[in-house]
């Protein structure tokens, strides 16, 4: 028989394996990717939410800074200072914790939780007297930039929890 009258076919190779649908160990992987990355989102979230007043505070103090560099008033400067600062703790502690703090026990407060105490001892506590003193005797004794550091600072670090 002549080799060219037999009727043979060409080899015919498999279809190629697509990628689609995908195998079930695939579709465990994606679930558990995507379930990964909500609780990654959520977790990003709640944190930036927490932080939400200390970047308002921070914000607020460079504002207060700012209008003292324009008018140098250093008596309505401190009374602002004190009000920031109030304000600021309310948002991260409980109201009754810190509501009825006054004097001392207030600057104590303040320094809770930081490395170096900056209001007891430190430039932070002309925060006591500074709102009910003569602006002119103030200004010259005030380092205003002392205070700005000490009160960024208290605004900018976490705080400890007494135990």
């Amino acid at each position: 028989m002549d080799p060219q009258q037999i009727p043979l076919r060409d080899l015919h190779l498999p279809e190629m394996v697509g990628w689609w649908p995908l195998a079930p160990g695939w579709w465990v992987v994606i679930g558990l990717a995507v379930v990964g990355l909500v609780l990654l989102l959520r977790r990003l979230l709640r944190k930036r939410a927490r932080s939400a007043a200390r970047r308002h505070a921070l914000r607020q103090l460079n504002s207060l800074v700012a209008d003292y560099e324009r008018h140098h008033d250093v008596v309505a400067f401190g009374a602002q200072m004190s009000r920031l600062l109030r304000r600021a703790m309310l948002a991260y502690a409980p109201r009754q914790e810190i509501a009825g703090l006054t004097g001392d026990e207030w600057l104590a407060w303040l320094d809770r939780g930081l490395e170096v105490p900056q209001f007891v001892n430190g430039p932070g506590r002309v925060l006591l007297e500074l709102p009910y003193r003569d602006a002119d005797s103030a200004a010259t004794s005030l380092d205003v930039y002392r205070l700005v550091t000490a009160v960024r600072q208290r605004v900018a670090t976490p705080l400890r929890s007494k135990h």
